[in-house]
């Protein structure tokens, strides 16, 4: 253990700061030298996400005395910009949520810089919406999204309503790393907060304000009219901030038969019927699909604690099976189109945008019906900033944007992922197809059937320890130093996002990518398929993407199986 790491592990345990819990927790760890250096050797890491990390005492967790130095560099990089502007905050179900929100306004409070906080949790995109409607300067939400419970994070917003970008984080990440943790944040109480009239509670108005906002993306009221009372919908929030807006949003457009998971509308922090509170994998969804074979429904829908990602799983025959959030955004796109299409209020200067490692065949629906479609990089901020900067120029009007990490936007009231929103139009697209005499399982393969068949797959390879982020960065040099010509397909073309290069197969750059720098290696392999190499933002892995296209069925899935063991091959060492 470095001399570094015991100093600053000294330093924390005879703080005066620190209150008797927190100390009994690092007294636990008193000799454990792995321990103490993964809490202490390094600070916890500011980025585009904001923090995110295991609550935990110490530099390197999620913890009282990090959430006050966040709030601290926040509050100091506002005051330097003369803004007088508000912060607004918001928080998740997660266990300390709450607490770490009051504990950054305070923060603020005590620099001068006026707070409006969410009475109780609300979702992420809220917070987004209502920063915006307070014209406050910036916004924070304390969410660990949809990982285990032993996480909680901080998450940042800007004016606009997206998430911060790289040279504000770097700012607010240089700002924390030159104060000191404990002498230099200012703080006050909560009470003395509101009692000198820096903080100001949002509650019930600020929800119909933004509900209003989500029912105005409706595309197929009239579909939830004619088939709202014979689809059957099972709905869990996870135990999260879903769970008073999605029903009474479904409620609102006619939905009739919803039914809740009672035992996960409790809110709990621990998510005790999941591993997991991520909608994105078919296990969390084992209470829900017991319980829509008791009902007979055909939909269950799940958000994720914050409310920003909708999940979907769908009656296949005898079984339950949870879409990707690739094939509901492909769903969902081909909905938005043909509703509009058919109200007449589809324009010529209608724009999809989506993320890179987003499904291909989002391409294909743009296309064959004549809607333009714009690739920005991994992160919703990005789709935010396009929304931003076309509401400036003119250029497009946004129609919808998704990931395949089922984050999904329709309207330009919120500038993050919307799981509420989503929530409503796989209801109303539920219906408008229940209408056309088919299923939505029925409307999946309708899709392969007309614009081709394509499956996509994320592949995690996991690097913890204090060395994770080393051993990831020795990777993404060696394949940029030593690039693949074969990744089960022959590669025949690569863009690499941090240096901006296209190259052909033969190494000749090509071209640009025009996209801004990102750790992303993006190969366009032989038959129409592609392979993303990309380390996570959030998380000690890294990710790869696969997003194969075929004749058929079988031959799509030959086609992904192939890639995943070639990418296995190489990023599995």
């Amino acid at each position: 253990m470095s001399y570094i790491d015991t100093k600053e592990y000294e330093k924390w345990i005879n703080s005066s700061a620190l209150s008797p819990d927190d100390k009994r927790e690092l007294e636990t760890i008193e000799g454990d030298e792995k321990e103490i250096r993964e809490r202490f050797s390094t600070l916890l890491s500011f980025g585009t996400a904001g923090l995110r990390g295991i609550m935990r005492m110490g530099l390197n967790g999620m913890n009282t005395y990090t959430v006050r130095l966040a709030a601290q560099a926040m509050a100091l990089t506002i005051i330097k910009r003369e803004d007088t502007r508000s912060v607004t905050i918001a928080f998740d179900s997660r266990n300390n949520s709450e607490a770490f929100a009051w504990e950054a306004a305070s923060v603020l409070a005590a620099n001068g810089v006026p707070v409006n906080i969410f009475e109780s949790l609300r979702p992420t995109p809220e917070l987004s919406f209502a920063l915006r409607e307070t014209g406050s300067v910036a916004g924070i939400n304390i969410t660990a999204s949809h990982n285990t419970k032993e996480y909680n994070g901080f998450k940042v917003y800007w004016e606009d309503g997206a998430q911060i970008g790289v040279d504000l984080a770097a700012e607010i990440a240089g700002t924390m790393e030159s104060l000191d943790i404990f002498n230099e944040v200012r703080t006050m109480s909560g009470q003395e907060a509101l009692e000198r009239g820096l903080v100001t509670i949002l509650g019930e108005e600020m929800d119909e304000a933004y509900i209003s906002k989500v029912l105005e993306q409706s595309v197929g009221r009239e579909y939830a009219a004619s088939a709202g009372e014979e689809v059957k919908i099972v709905y869990t929030p996870f135990h999260g901030t879903g769970y008073r807006l999605v029903p009474r949003v479904l409620e609102r457009i006619g939905m009739k038969k919803v039914y809740p998971v009672e035992e996960q509308m409790v809110i709990d922090g621990d998510f005790p019927t999941v591993a997991s509170p991520n909608p994105e994998y078919r296990k969390g969804f084992d209470l829900s699909v017991a319980f829509a074979e008791e009902v007979g429904a055909d939909i269950i829908i799940g958000t994720d604690p914050d409310g920003d990602r909708c999940g979907v799983t769908l009656r296949y025959g005898d079984e339950y099976r949870t879409l990707t959030g690739n094939q509901t955004g492909a769903l969902l796109l081909d909905y938005i189109i043909r509703a509009r299409k058919d109200q007449g209020s589809l324009r010529g200067d209608h724009v999809v945008i989506k993320s890179i490692v987003s499904t291909t065949m989002a391409d294909a629906i743009c296309r064959y019906h004549g809607v333009e479609i714009e690739n920005v990089l991994t992160g919703f901020k990005y789709i935010g900033e396009k929304i931003k900067e076309y509401e400036r120029t003119g250029e497009h009007s946004f129609l919808f944007g998704f990931e395949e990490s089922n984050g999904y936007l329709a309207g330009t009231y919120a500038r993050d992922k919307d799981a509420i929103l989503a929530s409503m139009l796989i209801s109303e697209m539920a219906c408008y197809h229940h209408t056309q005499g088919r299923s939505l399982a029925e409307a999946m393969e309708n899709l392969y059937e007309t614009y081709g068949h394509y499956r996509e797959k994320v592949v995690s390879f996991v690097f913890e320890g204090l060395d994770g982020k080393k051993k990831m960065g020795e990777i993404m040099e060696r394949l940029r130093n030593d690039p693949p010509k074969d990744l089960g397909l022959a590669v025949v073309r690569t863009r690499d996002y941090r240096t901006g290069e296209i190259k052909d197969e033969e190494g000749r750059i090509t071209g640009k990518t025009g996209l801004p720098e990102s750790n992303i290696l993006f190969y366009e392999l032989d038959r129409e398929c592609t392979a993303i190499i990309r380390p996570s933002g959030t998380e000690p892995k890294i990710k790869f993407y696969i997003m194969a296209r075929g004749g058929d069925a079988q031959e799509v899935e030959d086609r992904l199986n192939t890639i995943e063991g070639a990418g296995s091959a190489l990023l599995d060492r």
